[in-house]
């Protein structure tokens, strides 16, 4: 097994332009395939909210149902860097309260790191956070937690004043001691001059290709989540389309007898059965 993934990895991987891989999990199976394939980095992201819990975004997923899932993801990770993704609320109140549901990703659910959205507004709790010695992972661009303010998923940082808030903010985040970036939804200009401009690597999901890594939620490149489909997402398998044929084979065959036969089924000692 290749060495373990840490946050020295990051830095080091942003040194030597070793792009980074990331992918979100929210069950322990999915785990542990990604685990096998070797993914660098493993995101409980709040978007479970919406791929697993069936809401309609990530604004009501709690502290709980994210500690829920993150103690599952870590039972099957064992060499990518595990992050807690912070949820709406859980660090928005005050330093104190960011700083114990950070320690609960931890402490609870066993992740090595957790990722929060925001600027200037979360440079205070991001700072108390690190202090606690638990690191940090921030994220720009298209924050979704913030979806009601941007008025929907769009892109950001597309004019100038917009663009140079987005460059100012993430020399911000890596001052207050970050030791990665997400870009959301960014344009791939952008993106690039960020990253340029950071010593610490950036991670995209629709930032293009000169970030330092890349991030997508497991269900999206799948082709599992079938309610909508982002620009920025590339399907390496239709799994959805599998998944439904498959199960429709087995209702077929249980229908029509096809399944179970012998091979799926146990036997007893026949002289028992005129006793029963």
């Amino acid at each position: 097994m290749a060495d373990k993934f840490t946050v020295q990895s990051f830095k080091a991987a942003k040194a030597e332009k070793k792009p980074i891989s990331m992918l979100t999990a929210y069950d322990y199976t999915t785990a542990c395939l990604l685990e096998e394939a070797g993914v660098d980095s493993v995101l409980v992201g709040d978007s479970l909210g919406m791929v697993m819990l069936g809401y309609e975004n990530t604004l009501r997923v709690t502290m709980d149902e994210m500690i829920h899932h993150t103690k599952a993801v870590a039972r099957g990770t064992r060499r990518g860097l595990l992050i807690g993704d912070m949820p709406f609320l859980s660090y928005h109140v005050s330093v104190e309260e960011a700083v114990r549901n950070a320690g609960r990703f931890v402490q609870e659910g066993r992740a090595e790191a957790v990722k929060l959205e925001g600027g200037p507004d979360v440079i205070e709790k991001i700072r108390a956070i690190v202090k606690a010695q638990i690191p940090v992972l921030g994220h720009l661009g298209l924050t979704p937690q913030s979806l009601n303010v941007f008025g929907g998923f769009k892109v950001q940082g597309r004019d100038l004043e917009a663009a140079r808030r987005l460059v100012d903010d993430a020399l911000l985040l890596q001052d207050a001691g970050v030791f990665g970036i997400v870009l959301e939804k960014v344009p791939d200009t952008l993106a690039r001059v960020i990253t340029s401009k950071l010593a610490i690597p950036t991670i995209g999901i629709g930032a293009g290709p000169h970030c330092d890594g890349q991030v997508l939620v497991i269900q999206d490149m799948l082709g599992l989540f079938r309610r909508f489909r982002p620009k920025f997402v590339k399907a390496y398998a239709e799994m959805g389309d599998t998944t439904v044929a498959a199960v429709k084979s087995y209702i077929d065959e249980v229908r029509n007898g096809a399944f179970p036969q012998a091979e799926h089924s146990f036997q007893m000692d026949g002289s028992l059965l005129s006793k029963l």
